[in-house]
């Protein structure tokens, strides 16, 4: 019988089917309790083989890894596994998954997803480079492309070493897994919304289906590690399913959470804080988890790669996103305090970040926390509790996500209460629609909330612009909204109409939310003001971070937190691959003015004419800064009402 995955494996789509694999944390797949079981049942044999089928009693240490296999080519599989590829030029890396669209557009200039730095980065792993006399580099650094700190930059004169492709994207999963030393599995793993657990515990049913199949095609003395964020005894599930496929045969299993942040992946992967490996505590899990790090040795500090046992590594990532995202839900919760007292939250977040012992990140207040991780994890986390009778844990971690959905319905009911309690007839229009800035990461955006609860007020347009996503991934996920009522897009007879131009989307609006914290949307210019150039006993206030010009066009920089840099003429680079005469991408390119993907790396960020957008709006005007983005004082003077979370306003 086939497995799952070679039947329609989709790494991102979100299942609502049951999952027979276990989530509770002392729960075996054959419904024993394993909790206290030791660390060391995780081995299976008494050496460590990696990527080779000889005798594994002959083999005592790391071995070189020749190939790497990446199940799942979604926003964690893709970036790691071309940054992976990018500094590991002797290791092939090859990324896959079922969804041939996805693979397709891995394999062109269209990549799926957006992200600062990845574009170039899949350009030079994937097409290779030319050798190249590359010419002087210029001390100034506009104009001057940035792609990777790995290359250091060229010498007058120099020549550019050309450079074999070592990254690949297929959607042949089991003839990879089969010739890969290592298999990551990095999977899908959103919250279960039906059946036991619904609502907390993590549907495994993708993951599941993965590991089947790795299992089933990975050859013996593989190692096979944990992307996915999964709950705690995970490995113990994997190790199970080798000894009912595979017994006798001998694989590792190691934990390896990411911690990448959707618009700053490239640079998370590039320089992180950390790298955990978790594995089992015998000598051959030890063996694999060296054999996993060396990977990484080629560009991150040996200080900065940790190894733990695997249970410690699996709570790792839930801990880490739940305490995040905590932060984020505790000063929201103040911004209401702001509002009623007449505080303003920018002077309380910097007063309190300013703390050694408390730090300035996490501390921005907004409509609340979005994406596919941090609520997910939480859940997980509340779930784990609860499953281990420790309830007063579980409603402790819950009130997070409360606050997060409290914060974003706190704001909505501020703009239907300054419109008079009513948006019938009114254009509303929404700045931003990916769940943070720099990413065109929707998963779990509050923006599709926002857009169901206005629909509830009968608008006359709910207009839509996002500077990074796709204008037709957008529209495939308002049309799904017609499944809770009527249709909800324009052209389907309802009131969301999705734009790729903002000065249209604001034209003859009653009111502009801020969605969306992009840069473009500020109406202060991105210059970062170092905190030792302040007057002594002065707060480093939003005002402060940027300066009331917009940015000039000519400063040729793609993003104000690249973390990349290369002097590699266009001359180094191969001829990316051409598409087919009836490539879909490239039509939409075409008959679109967004600048979306690597092309918005290689552009500056064109702030919007704030004074033209409200010269077009009807009065009374309305902007609600659901971002804390805006200098109000300067908006007002343009003759516009400013509501800001964590400010008192009108």
């Amino acid at each position: 019988m086939s497995s799952l995955i070679d039947q329609e494996f989709d790494s991102e789509a979100i299942s609502s089917a049951r999952s027979s694999v276990p989530t509770s944390p002392g729960q075996s797949l054959d419904g024993k309790d394993g909790l206290d079981d030791g660390l060391d049942v995780m081995s299976t044999s008494t050496r460590t083989t990696v990527g080779d089928d000889s005798d594994p009693d002959t083999l005592v240490g790391p071995r070189p890894i020749r190939s790497i296999c990446c199940v799942g080519a979604g926003y964690v599989g893709g970036p790691t596994a071309a940054v992976i590829a990018f500094k590991n030029p002797q290791i092939r890396v090859t990324v896959v998954d079922k969804d041939e669209r996805r693979i397709r557009r891995w394999n062109s200039r269209h990549l799926p997803i957006y992200e600062p730095g990845l574009a170039e980065i899949v350009r030079i792993a994937r097409d290779g480079l030319r050798d190249h006399l590359t010419p002087p580099v210029s001390t100034n650094p506009e104009g001057i492309r940035n792609i990777s700190e790995g290359h250091n930059r060229q010498q007058e004169g120099t020549t550019t070493s050309s450079r074999i492709p070592n990254l690949f994207f297929s959607a042949n999963v089991s003839k990879c897994i089969r010739e890969s030393d290592i298999v990551v599995i990095a999977v899908n793993t959103p919250t279960k919304m039906r059946g036991s657990g619904a609502g907390s515990a993590t549907d495994m049913t993708a993951f599941e289906a993965v590991a089947a199949d790795v299992v089933q095609h990975a050859r013996n003395g593989s190692i096979i590690v944990e992307k996915s964020t999964v709950p705690c005894k995970t490995a113990q599930m994997i190790q199970e399913m080798i000894a009912v496929r595979r017994p006798g045969e001998h694989f590792e299993i190691l934990s390896n959470p990411e911690f990448l942040a959707a618009g700053t992946a490239i640079h998370d992967l590039l320089h992180p804080d950390r790298v955990i490996i978790g594995s089992a505590t015998t000598e051959e899990g030890k063996i694999a988890a060296q054999t996993l790090a060396g990977v990484y040795a080629g560009w991150i500090d040996q200080a900065r790669i940790i190894t733990t046992n695997i249970w410690s590594s699996e709570l790792a990532k839930l801990v880490a996103n739940s305490m995040l995202a905590q932060r984020l839900s505790s000063i929201n919760s103040i911004s209401a305090l702001c509002e009623a007292t007449g505080a303003e939250i920018n002077e309380v977040s910097a007063s309190i970040g300013m703390d050694t012992r408390v730090g300035d990140k996490f501390l921005r207040a907004g409509i609340g926390f979005g994406g596919s991780c941090f609520k997910k994890d939480i859940l997980s986390l509340v779930y784990l509790a609860e499953s281990l009778g420790l309830n007063e844990v579980g409603e402790y971690w819950r009130q997070v996500v409360t606050m997060n959905e409290y914060q974003r319905n706190r704001f909505t009911s501020r703009v239907i209460k300054c419109l008079n309690n009513t948006l019938v007839g009114k254009k509303i229009t929404l700045l931003g629609y990916a769940f943070k800035k720099d990413t065109s990461d929707t998963r779990e955006a509050p923006a599709l909330e926002i857009i169901k609860t206005l629909l509830d007020e009968n608008p006359g347009e709910i207009a839509i612009f996002d500077p990074c996503c796709n204008p037709y991934v957008i529209e495939s996920e308002i049309r799904q909204l017609h499944g809770y009522g009527p249709p909800a897009l324009r052209d389907d007879g309802g009131a969301v109409k999705v734009y790729s131009d903002a000065y249209k989307a604001c034209a003859s609006s009653n009111a502009i939310l801020i969605v969306t914290e992009f840069d473009e949307f500020r109406n202060t210019e991105l210059v970062a003001v170092p905190r030792s150039s302040l007057p002594p006993g002065h707060l480093p206030l939003n005002k402060d971070m940027h300066k009331s010009s917009k940015i000039e066009a000519s400063s040729g920089t793609g993003s104000a937190i690249d973390p990349l840099y290369v002097a590699c003429a266009e001359e180094n680079y191969h001829t990316e691959p051409d598409c087919a005469v009836d490539c879909p991408d490239c039509q939409r390119e075409n008959g679109s003015e967004l600048v979306v993907g690597k092309l918005r790396d290689n552009l500056p960020k064109r702030q919007v004419d704030w004074e033209r957008i409200v010269d077009n709006m009807k009065t009374p005007k309305w902007l609600f800064d659901g971002r804390c983005i805006i200098e109000i004082k300067k908006m007002t003077q343009l003759g516009i009402r400013v509501e800001s979370i964590g400010s008192a306003g009108f």
